[in-house]
């Protein structure tokens, strides 16, 4: 699909059909996302897989490429989500997950993604990870505001959870 084509569909059409790669929706608009390459896909397994393996210790689910309703009309997908435990019985979430987060793809525009950030903010998340999966530079944005991590550990607060970026590819 490209970028510069609206294709217009309603709000039921989206929900019933698959899209590949997965598109995001806002009030009829199809929303293509980027996907990245291989360090993109790596990255996304690798977190998967981290918090995964300690979702019954942090009392967590996770989640990849999962639909969540951000409103009426408006549909996003994050790379990697994570819900407090246990497990939704909803299709499609509605409510804003503990952690969101982007892994950057070579497209992402610095004001597309701010932008992304800003209405994931809006909705209620309360920890948005934005990494870049080249460099694993990082950075954490909350309601309180944004800072870059300097150690390479992605923590929430409050919580056990910390995802040391640099020991992915030995766990």
């Amino acid at each position: 699909m490209n970028m510069s084509t609206v294709v217009l569909v309603s709000e039921e059409e989206y929900l019933r059909t698959s899209y590949e790669p997965d598109c995001e929706y806002e009030d009829g608009a199809l929303i293509e996302r980027n996907v990245g390459e291989q360090d993109h896909s790596w990255l996304q397994a690798a977190l998967g897989a981290y918090f995964f393996n300690r979702r019954k210790l942090w009392g967590i689910e996770v989640y990849s490429a999962q639909t969540i309703r951000i409103r009426k009309g408006k549909y996003m997908v994050p790379d990697i989500c994570v819900v407090p435990g246990p497990r939704p019985s909803e299709k499609i979430f509605t409510s804003p997950p503990l952690i969101w987060i982007e892994i950057l793809s070579p497209e992402d525009g610095t004001i597309r993604v701010n932008e992304k950030v800003r209405q994931v903010l809006d909705f209620g998340v309360p920890n948005v990870w934005v990494i870049d999966p080249e460099t694993l530079e990082s950075e954490i944005h909350t309601p309180q505001g944004s800072r870059r991590i300097e150690d390479g550990v992605l923590r929430v607060d409050g919580t056990p959870i910390e995802v040391p970026l640099l020991a992915l590819d030995e766990d």
